[in-house]
């Protein structure tokens, strides 16, 4: 998912512009903070097509209350045809509902019908379809139907306006590379309707289709509500909460009940609390500090989706361990390196060697309840990952080799190349992050220029891909949208992502591409054997340096009850939450 966005790093990602049910402490993860090996929830491919709502109960869950949700991550959009960021992504499931979802089932993410069922795949594999769910009310007691789901489709496909999604419909959809939206009045070829269905249409196989459909972007649109890039602040939603009150983008989303959703119909979903209020842009060390201390009664009924900070780790032992929710995390994150403007291999080798990483994780708050070095682009949960020989110093550990990042630039002719990148510069942690990345950089006989930014521009900022910086870009992590490495190698390496600021490298070349599609277009275990080593190969010329694989560590009120992590997305399901 571009989802290893913001919302699931700790302040060194946030420093660079990262992307991204019972008894917590027993359930959800190791408390231990020796736990520094491979343990981050390996996840399977699994459906269930005959899933049926209601969800099973959460034992214990009460009904009542409101449930604040605080992060220093700001999200940047909740227009579902743009969401693709861990965080979002999550808040999406209280307030959009999908053909269908990922339920968690014993830890583990599952494939379930919601508004449709699993889809129907034709003979030649070329098109899918979609049997609706019927009796499906929006917020104001309209009918959902099936025009509604194909007028969503392609209203994704506009990328102008919509251009932070993701980007499968745009090599698997007919049409998609040059269908520009419907805001002209055209439709596209890539859906057809009945009275209750809706059928996609592909240019070539593409198995993992009815998993894309979980994507908030498939979401039911009424095309006489769609008011484009305003449509986030007033969206017709048909999950278990709606608006309450205006949404003021990158501050603050309060949610309350939607009459019209139906507990009956959702395999997924609960409505346990009376309502929401989400808040970004604030101190994660604050956030967390207060809900650790509790004085507040506000506090008490808090979660904050900011990974645990280090100086913290004293306060959640004792008494306050089961404050910390802990789970896994199907991610990886990175220094995006952009190619085009350092396209010598030796000065990225030089970049890679000079990275501090043990400083920047002590001074971004990392530690191990949070993150693994990271050697690979894949994580371990991945299937496909294979554990290589760690590439040009980038062991994940250590402070580098500046040493020996100086003679390769002296080699290559580059002394005193400029290294730029944005950084959150509105909090002591974020500052001492980048303090430590520039302090590693200039010891390699780099010339540093960080430039300092406020959250709510963060990443913005970073996703230009136009813009006078040349490592930091997002994404800055990514997690699998499912588990398969299909969600990472053809939206992170294609020469197709530089044109839509997707990259790990802002490169690719037609070699490259064909290959990504070729394996992808494998039988799953057999594509499963190729991705590590092209995982290697890829590495090897330097796009990204990987820094860790991220794990889920967040604090929460004595309070609330049905904590959780959502493994899909590596933050709290907070579908599954109540008010004690």
């Amino acid at each position: 998912m571009k989802r290893a966005k913001v919302a699931i790093v700790v302040a060194l990602a946030v420093a660079l512009g990262a992307a991204a049910c019972s008894s917590p402490s027993k359930n959800s993860g190791n408390n231990s903070g020796g736990n520094t090996g491979d343990n981050l929830g390996k996840q399977v491919t699994a459906t269930d097509p005959n899933a049926h709502g209601p969800a099973p109960a959460i034992p214990g869950a009460k009904s009542g209350g409101t449930i604040t949700v605080t992060s220093q991550s700001t999200v940047s959009t909740m227009d579902p045809s743009d969401i693709y960021y861990t965080d979002s992504g999550e808040i999406a499931r209280l307030i959009y509902r999908t053909p269908t979802q990922l339920a968690i089932v014993q830890g583990k993410s599952v494939l379930v019908p919601d508004l449709t069922d699993l889809g129907t795949e034709s003979a030649d594999g070329l098109s899918w379809t979609f049997k609706i769910q019927p009796g499906i009310k929006y917020q104001d007691g309209t009918p959902v139907q099936s025009a509604d789901f194909a007028y969503a489709i392609e209203r994704a496909l506009d990328k102008k306006l919509y251009d932070s999604g993701p980007q499968y419909d745009l090599q698997y959809f007919v049409d998609g590379t040059t269908y520009k939206g419907p805001y002209d009045g055209s439709t596209c070829p890539c859906v057809t309707t009945t009275a209750d269905t809706f059928t996609i249409h592909l240019t070539k196989k593409f198995p993992d289709l009815p998993f894309y459909l979980t994507f908030p972007g498939f979401a039911p649109i009424p095309q006489a509500k769609d008011t484009k890039a305003n449509y986030q602040l007033n969206p017709m939603t048909t999950g278990p909460y709606m608006y309450d009150g205006p949404y003021q983008p990158g501050v603050e989303l309060k949610l309350k009940k939607n009459p019209y959703w139906q507990a009956n119909t959702d395999a997924v979903r609960h409505q346990y609390p009376d309502g929401f209020d989400f808040k970004w842009g604030g101190d994660d060390l604050k956030y967390q500090t207060s809900i650790l201390q509790g004085t507040d009664p506000v506090d008490t009924t808090s979660i904050n989706y900011g990974n645990l900070l280090a100086s913290l780790i004293p306060k959640i032992q004792g008494p306050n361990a089961d404050q910390l929710v802990t789970g896994p995390q199907p991610c990886t994150i990175v220094l995006n390196l952009d190619t085009r403007k350092i396209p010598d291999l030796n000065v990225r080798k030089a970049i890679a060697l000079a990275v501090a990483f043990d400083n920047l994780e002590k001074a971004g708050g990392g530690n191990s309840y949070v993150q693994i070095p990271a050697t690979t682009i894949l994580p371990p949960s991945v299937p496909g990952y294979v554990k290589y020989p760690a590439i040009d110093g980038m062991t994940g550990v250590g402070n580098g080799n500046p040493a020996a990042a100086k003679q390769l630039l002296q080699q290559a002719g580059k002394l005193g190349f400029q290294l730029s990148w944005y950084y959150d510069n509105t909090t002591p942690t974020t500052q001492h992050a980048e303090e430590a990345l520039a302090n590693g950089f200039t010891a390699a006989g780099f010339t540093v220029k960080p430039i300092g930014v406020t959250p709510a521009q963060i990443r913005t900022k970073t996703a230009d891909y136009t813009a006078p910086v040349n490592i930091g870009q997002s994404p800055a992590g990514w997690c699998s949208d499912w588990p398969s490495a299909t969600t990472w190698f053809p939206q992170l390496f294609m020469s197709t992502g530089v044109a839509n600021d997707l990259s790990w490298g802002m490169g690719g070349s037609a070699a490259l591409d064909a290959q990504i599609n070729a394996i992808a277009a494998l039988p799953a275990d057999q594509a499963e054997k190729k991705w590590g080593p092209l995982d290697q190969q890829i590495l090897g010329t330097v796009p990204v340096v990987p820094l860790y694989y991220s794990k889920a560590a967040n604090v929460y009120g004595t309070q609330l009850g049905g904590v959780a992590i959502d493994p899909s997305f590596g933050l709290p399901a907070f579908f599954n939450m109540y008010v004690k």
